[in-house]
């Protein structure tokens, strides 16, 4: 499935009162790089919404200047729904400091649930095979 990468830069307005990251902030970006996965494989983002983040995994802290990019890829479809997963990789540290899933719903004009109609492609390798199986286990 194909990815999709955004990147951002550290300020100091993002930072908690630690200094660090604030992890509000990295939730922010981290719904809006899975968003753009998901509208852009249903090609329309004013039939989703986000309904669930699952496991948004923080591993170690960021800091002021670090740039970190966002990797967003179509991880498990269900009738209505679309889970992706993201990885936020620290271009400054060379690691991943969170990863999670978010579950998003394909919705008509009313609001209501419908079908996407999509289907997933075959894994590319060992790792998105491991990614897709975890996806399909979340509730």
């Amino acid at each position: 499935m194909k990815e999709y990468i955004c990147s951002r830069l550290v300020k100091s307005e993002d930072l908690n009162h630690h200094g660090t990251l604030f992890a509000g902030r990295t939730a922010e970006w981290f719904v809006e790089s899975a968003f753009i996965a998901a509208a852009t494989t249903i090609g329309d983002p004013k039939n989703i919404v986000c309904l669930n983040i699952h496991g948004l995994v923080f591993k170690c802290p960021v800091n002021k200047g670090d740039i970190i990019t966002f990797t967003s890829r179509i991880a498990h479809l269900g009738k209505t729904s679309i889970v992706v997963h993201c990885e936020v990789y620290s271009e400054m540290k060379a690691m991943m400091p969170v990863d999670g899933y978010l579950t998003f719903i394909s919705i008509d004009d009313d609001g209501n649930k419908k079908p996407h109609g999509l289907i997933l492609d075959e894994p590319k390798d060992e790792k998105e095979a491991l990614i897709r199986e975890k996806a399909k286990n979340l509730r």
